[in-house]
């Protein structure tokens, strides 16, 4: 059995997701913000205190995206993941590792230092800096958007789950309004899916059944 160790709509959104794409079986334990300092326990799963932490078997994984690669592998084949023989395998790679190492990071100062940190601590150049970061990074989705509905293969993959979350974490931080014509129909797109539907409604339910506040804590985790 899969444990998926989730806070609501944090990085975990991404194994979350495509659990859900997959259709495997999985027990999804709810957390609150930040676990580090309110699940004390979850130190003994993983010692770094982060979001996500992904069990199988004896198998521990903690980057969001890495567990994305991971499950298209071990579960498939999938139209999920693309294989070395097709020509956007390369791309493939990339854009997985962007949705993270490119588009959330900066996100994530944005976030402590425009609302996390207290008052006096809170940095309105480094929000005002880093937001522009990311829409400059998110201009390379923009030009891939040009001509095809989703990132590779003409299909959607676990790529669009990587930088789709890092899409959706904008949209909770403010910066919809920023968004280009094609992001807004791709982020259309991606919203509509079963998958991700699913998603929402298993870790609202289950936060309401394992008694975890719904709040979104998007900033924890890898």
């Amino acid at each position: 059995m899969i444990t998926l160790y989730h806070c609501m709509s944090a990085r975990s959104f991404r194994p979350l997701w495509m659990l859900e794409e997959l259709g495997l079986s999985y027990e999804l334990v709810m957390l609150p913000f930040p676990p580090r300092v309110h699940a004390r326990h979850y130190l003994d799963i993983n010692p770094l205190g982060t979001i996500p932490a992904l069990l199988d078997d004896q198998l521990l994984m903690t980057e969001s995206s890495a567990i994305c690669e991971y499950l298209a592998v071990k579960f498939g084949p999938t139209p999920l993941g693309v294989i070395p023989e097709e020509p956007d395998y390369g791309s493939y790679l990339n854009w997985l590792h962007f949705g993270e190492a490119t588009l959330t990071f900066p996100q994530t100062i944005v976030l402590r230092y425009g609302q996390f940190e207290e008052e006096q601590r809170k940095l309105p150049q480094a929000v005002d800096d880093y937001t522009r970061w990311f829409l400059g990074r998110l201009r390379a989705v923009e030009s891939a958007l040009e001509t095809r509905e989703y990132l590779c293969q003409d299909r959607f993959t676990a790529a669009d789950v990587s930088v789709g979350y890092a899409i959706m974490l904008a949209s909770f931080i403010g910066l919809e309004s920023s968004f280009t014509a094609n992001i807004r129909k791709y982020w259309e797109r991606l919203q509509a899916r079963e998958g991700f539907r699913k998603a929402l409604e298993v870790q609202e339910r289950a936060a309401i059944e394992q008694g975890t506040p719904l709040i979104h804590s998007p900033l924890i985790g890898r």
